[in-house]
C-alpha cells in the first residue's frame, strides 16, 4: 500500500495487485487535473478517510465520484464529501473506478472489489461490517445505484446516498461512455436501475435540484418511486435551485445544507449515533 500527498496522506488502496482480469482498451496516461478532475482512469484504487478514534461510529462509506464515465470529479464529489463524513464519525473511501470505455462491467466490477476489501478490513479500520454504504454524484450515482441493485453477498451495500443521480440509460453521453453507441435493449434495461429495485435493494437517501439541466430530477424520481413500491426504506429531497454538480461546493442557496438532511437521515437509519 502507498500513501500519496493530497490535502493530507491518505492510504491509497490498488483494488487489483496483479492487475485487472480485464482491458478497458484505453492507451493514454491518466491526467490530472488539480487534484479535481481525472481522466483516462486505467488504475482501480481508492483512497481511504479513516475517522478519527474519538469521533468513529462504525459506519463507513464508499465513494464514487461523477463525471459522466469520462471522468472522474474526485474533489467536491470526492475528497472534500469524504472529509465531511470523517467529520461525523463516518469513514470514507474514494473510489477511482476505470472508465469503462463501451466495456460496461468495468465501473461495476471496480466497486463490487472495493466494497468487499473494506468489508474485509473492516477490523482494522474499526467499522462495523453492517454500516458500510456507498455514495454516488452523477454518473458515480449510476454507478452507485447499480452496486445497490446487482450485488452478490460479499458486496451488497448496506445503504446508498444517491446525489443527482444518473439511474435510467437513456442514450445520452453517460450512456454512450457505458454502454457504446449502439446498446442493445438488454443492455440498455440491465443499466436503468429503477428496472432492477427488488426488495433486498438497501435503503437509500436521495438529493437533487428541480434545475437540473445535465441529469434531470426525474431520474431521481425515478428510483425512489421503485425503492418505495418494493417497501425500501428512502427518502428523497429535491430543491428548487442548485443545477447539476453542486457537490460539496458552496452557491448561496439552499441545497448548500444538503449534507445537514444527510447526517438527519443516517442518524434516524441508526447508522451514526
Amino acid at each position: 500500500m502507498i500513501l500519496i500527498s493530497t490535502s493530507k496522506a491518505q492510504e491509497e488502496i490498488k483494488l487489483y495487485k496483479n492487475g485487472p482480469a480485464e482491458s478497458s482498451g484505453i492507451t493514454e496516461k491518466e491526467m490530472n487535473y488539480n487534484n479535481s478532475w481525472v481522466t483516462q482512469v486505467t488504475e482501480a484504487r481508492m483512497y481511504a478517510y479513516i475517522a478519527p478514534k474519538e469521533k468513529a461510529n462504525g459506519a463507513a462509506v464508499l465513494i464514487c465520484p461523477g463525471g459522466g464515465y469520462s471522468g472522474l470529479a474526485v474533489e467536491h464529489e470526492g475528497s472534500q464529501f469524504a472529509q465531511w463524513l470523517n467529520s461525523i464519525g463516518v469513514s470514507a473511501f474514494v473510489l477511482y473506478y476505470r472508465m469503462p470505455n463501451h466495456h460496461s462491467e468495468i465501473p461495476l466490477t471496480d466497486a463490487r472489489t472495493a466494497m468487499q476489501i473494506i468489508r474485509q478490513g473492516a477490523k482494522k479500520w474499526n467499522i462495523d461490517k453492517h454500516k458500510i454504504g456507498i455514495a454516488g454524484f452523477s454518473a458515480g450515482g449510476h454507478l452507485a445505484s447499480t452496486v445497490g441493485t446487482h450485488f452478490t453477498e460479499k458486496n451488497r451495500p448496506d445503504f446508498m446516498i444517491l446525489v443527482y443521480p444518473v439511474i435510467s440509460m437513456n442514450g445520452d453521453g453517460t450512456c454512450q461512455n457505458l454502454l457504446g453507441e449502439n446498446p442493445s435493449t438488454e443492455q440498455l434495461n440491465r443499466f436503468s436501475n429503477q428496472l432492477q429495485v427488488t426488495a433486498k435493494t438497501p435503503p437509500a437517501f436521495i438529493i437533487a435540484a428541480l434545475d437540473d439541466d445535465v441529469v434531470a430530477v426525474e431520474h431521481s424520481f425515478m428510483i425512489y418511486k421503485a425503492l418505495q413500491e418494493k417497501q425500501i426504506p428512502s427518502e428523497i429531497h429535491t430543491f428548487d435551485k442548485g443545477g447539476h454538480g453542486f457537490g460539496m461546493k458552496k452557491q448561496g442557496l439552499d441545497i448548500d445544507n444538503w449534507t445537514e438532511l444527510l447526517k438527519g437521515w443516517l442518524k434516524s437509519n441508526k447508522l451514526i449515533n
